[in-house]
């Protein structure tokens, strides 16, 4: 892998209409009116840019820094929106991101290479099922993937513009902790050494937010190591965990899977894909340091995702996510093969540029290689075709109803948390038809809420972080301790089942009292506990550092741009070097 492989493609309209089309045909039911609500994808008309969304809150800073966006993101455009914009950009971006990577020809095409790399990364099992589960966030940083590599290549390869390019590819990835180190490990393995002290240097002042949130965190950033157990990749079908994660699936709630990945055929075509990429990435043109350190990480990324189904290993990840601070990031460990997504997309779009090859060699026309262009480009389709309209389906937009904007605007300038009961991390609702999703209730409303943070996955109890959550809900029953705990007000959700509410919450004064909310005020309350000033300055200068970083880099490209001057050729009259 070297400069050549990031070079301008010489026709690059059909790896972008083919990212369009895929965006579209993913996504169209959640482009509808309304908000796709489902497991952790939770977006709200407007989020408030609070104490928890910088990662103040009692909750370990797991959506640091991408409340903070999303706080000031939704200020100005409606969550509505920016829900459909980002799962066009995600979808469309990671196909045209992969299938900008594989090098192209002499004659300065990557052709039927590069749609078939962008097809195996962008119409996958990963995206298909953190979709289901909501994961929004993570998919944004592994559409970022691709991009980081291509400036990580460019950097390594000296070419101007390349370092404030990454630190903007970076920066996508970088709003959430998982992101922010798919995205180190792969500058550290492809950027050289030379230029790894700066670029990993950009990656660390990114990712500080939630680096700074989780060191100050009361909780000291240790996680339940039940949750190692509990989140271990699955077998999907006859072919085991291997071949499930191989494939990029293999994800740990059945409940997310879609129903094709149970196909006795999908195995076989997983197999056979994989031998796609290894035939790529065998051919002598791929030999070099970069391709070489791609590879490892892939096959690190496999072997976190398979290490809570392997004994000793998984015994070493609970210790791990027991006594290490941050540890807690490895729990899941399907989320991992994102690295390997990369090499196994590569080698695919590099096996099938080298089948076609061979088919010309002995003397086959455009009619047989075209044939067989077509045939490697529908693999992942084939082997997943009800990803398709939103999977299946699933992916269903619905109203909010009235009562949320009712009790936001109750609670607009007011003071004291909000304890929202049932008391659980998720909800059912009749208006959301049933689907699973994470209580909206943090982002909707204007003042701090109190909501467990303890997830049940199948039928374990993974314990959270938050202990004023517990010490609040053991308290529920008690008015006048939840105003000395700095609550002043109750909400209470209807239409979805828990535990019942009880009845000293009842006999509260109502200020809002709706089909679907019903909002108490508790009198007396004393103020909310606030964090530390040390706390406080410390994670806001990270945010700022942060947002500074990324002004900068576009600062820079702008300035550097501004500077060229003179008609630049279309890419397609341009002469390859």
């Amino acid at each position: 892998m070297d400069e050549r492989w990031t070079r301008a493609d010489a026709r690059p309209w059909p790896a972008r209409v083919l990212a369009v089309v895929v965006a579209l045909l993913v996504t169209g039911p959640a482009l509808a009116p309304g908000f796709v609500l489902l497991r952790d994808m939770v977006f709200v008309p407007r989020q408030d840019l609070d104490a928890d969304a910088l990662g103040l809150g009692g909750s370990l800073p797991r959506a640091v820094p991408v409340d903070a966006a999303m706080g000031l993101v939704t200020s100005v455009v409606p969550g509505e929106l920016v829900q459909k914009l980002v799962l066009l950009a995600v979808v469309s971006g990671a196909v045209l991101g992969a299938a900008r990577l594989v090098p192209p020809d002499d004659d300065g095409r990557r052709g039927p290479a590069a749609l078939v790399a962008g097809l195996v990364y962008g119409w996958s099992p990963y995206l298909a099922e953190r979709l289901l589960l909501g994961h929004w966030a993570l998919l944004v940083a592994w559409a970022a993937l691709p991009w980081v590599l291509r400036q990580s290549l460019r950097l390594r390869a000296g070419v101007p513009g390349a370092l404030p390019r990454l630190v903007l590819a970076v920066a996508p990835a970088a709003l959430t902790p998982t992101g922010s180190v798919l995205a180190a490990g792969l500058v550290l393995v492809t950027v050289g050494r030379a230029r790894a002290p700066v670029a990993l240097g950009a990656v660390l002042l990114l990712a500080s937010p939630w680096i700074v949130a989780g060191a100050l965190h009361p909780a000291a950033g240790l996680s339940d190591p039940a949750g190692v157990e509990a989140f271990a990749s699955r077998a999907e079908g006859w072919g085991g965990t291997l071949v499930s994660v191989l494939g990029t699936g293999g994800v740990w709630n059945a409940g997310a899977v879609p129903g094709s990945r149970e196909s006795v055929l999908v195995p076989l075509l997983t197999l056979l894909v994989v031998g796609l990429a290894v035939l790529g990435w065998t051919a002598r043109g791929a030999r070099s340091r970069p391709a070489g350190g791609l590879l490892i990480l892939g096959g690190a990324g496999v072997l976190l995702a398979c290490a809570g189904t392997l004994p000793g290993l998984s015994d070493v990840l609970e210790g791990a996510v027991r006594a290490v601070p941050g540890a807690g990031l490895l729990r899941d460990g399907q989320k991992w093969v994102a690295w390997w997504a990369l090499p196994l997309a590569i080698g695919a779009g590099l096996g099938t540029a080298r089948l076609l090859e061979l088919v010309r060699a002995h003397g086959g026309g455009r009619i047989a290689t075209g044939a067989l262009a077509t045939v490697l480009a529908l693999l992942p389709v084939i082997t997943l075709p009800d990803l398709a309209w939103g999977v299946g389906g699933r992916l269903q937009a619905v109203e909010y109803p009235a009562d949320w904007q009712r009790v936001r605007d109750a609670l607009h300038g007011q003071e004291g948390d909000v304890l929202v009961l049932p008391f659980g991390a998720y909800r059912s609702f009749d208006w959301n038809e049933g689907r699973p999703q994470l209580d909206p209730a943090s982002r909707w409303l204007p003042r701090p809420t109190v909501t467990d943070d303890e997830l049940v996955v199948g039928g374990r109890p993974v314990a959270g972080e938050d202990v004023r959550a517990r010490t609040v809900a053991a308290a529920a029953g008690d008015p006048a301790e939840l105003a000395r705990l700095g609550v002043g007000w109750v909400l209470v959700e209807r239409g979805t089942p828990g535990r019942p509410v009880p009845a000293e919450v009842d006999a509260l004064p109502v200020v809002v009292d709706g089909p679907d909310l019903r909002l108490h005020r508790v009198p007396g309350a004393a103020p909310s506990p606030s964090a530390s000033l040390v706390r406080v300055t410390a994670v806001g200068g990270t945010h700022a550092l942060g947002l500074g970083v990324c002004g900068v880099a576009l600062l820079w490209i702008i300035a550097a741009t501004s500077t060229v001057t003179g008609r630049r050729l279309p890419s397609w009259k341009r002469v390859p070097r």
